[in-house]
């Protein structure tokens, strides 16, 4: 049976008082699903996160970490540090990442292999911009961003792996893919992943939706058969309105 998981990514959103406040908040809220909860504040108050959600059931997961254990990285952190103060998954190849900080394919690969090598789990981003759904190319730029990045895995890496498809038009700008385009994207997905696994990896894997959704288009989304959960961005700072998502399932 697979996970069902709403992320919330902060993004570079929230000082230590307004964390302390939103997780408050957020701890208040009823649930009424199974749905995992985990929330992605700014590095800076990870730890802070980590404590103030203790006992709540809300996992704290980190935006980003580097490939490298340690060194001269000035301003990056690794997957030990994350670990060592209660963080243990990580959002790894989001699209701001890609187009901002010049991610790549080779540079993400290394990045999973160190978070899975610290026992993480790992939320892996990836999606098409406009030009590429426009033009037809969406499966195979999903399906390259896929295969370059985590194809090198042996199966069993899966059991560690959330994959979290993010159209990249579909993100802050209020667009949404329509509940039908997310499925076919889905479902190319798992296609994807039993070509080369099989099956049984195939269909173990959850698999998000990430791009504006809302409590009005959730329970829509999350009601096709390959959706698996969300990764929420701006819905994901109003605990009502994160929340209402969470019970969307």
């Amino acid at each position: 049976m697979r996970k069902q998981i709403v992320a919330g990514n902060w993004k570079m959103n929230n000082d230590a008082a307004q964390t302390e406040a939103l997780i408050a908040s957020l701890k208040s809220q009823e649930k009424t699903t199974n749905a995992e909860v985990m929330i992605a504040p700014t590095s800076v108050n990870l730890s802070q996160a980590v404590k103030a959600t203790e006992g709540s059931g809300i996992e704290v997961v980190a935006q980003n970490m580097h490939f490298a254990e340690n060194g001269a990285y000035t301003g990056e952190i690794s997957a030990s540090m994350l670990k060592s103060i209660g963080v243990n998954t990580v959002i790894l190849g989001h699209s701001e990442r890609r187009e901002y900080f010049n991610e790549t394919d080779e540079m993400l690969a290394k990045k999973v292999d160190a978070a899975l090598a610290n026992n993480m789990r790992v939320i892996f981003c990836f999606g098409e911009e406009l030009a590429d759904r426009k033009a037809g190319n969406e499966e195979t730029v999903v399906g390259n961003q896929i295969k370059n990045a985590l194809f090198h895995l042996g199966a069993d890496a899966f059991e560690s792996i959330v994959l979290a498809y993010e159209p990249v038009w579909a993100i802050g700008t209020g667009e949404t893919a329509s509940p039908e385009q997310a499925q076919d994207m889905h479902a190319f997905i798992r296609k994807t992943l039993n070509d080369k696994y099989g099956a049984a990896v195939a269909d173990s894997v959850s698999v998000l939706y990430g791009g504006s959704v809302k409590p009005a288009n959730a329970q829509e989304i999350f009601s096709k058969p390959d959706v698996d959960g969300g990764l929420i961005g701006g819905a994901s700072l109003k605990a009502d309105d994160f929340f209402a998502i969470v019970n969307a399932f």
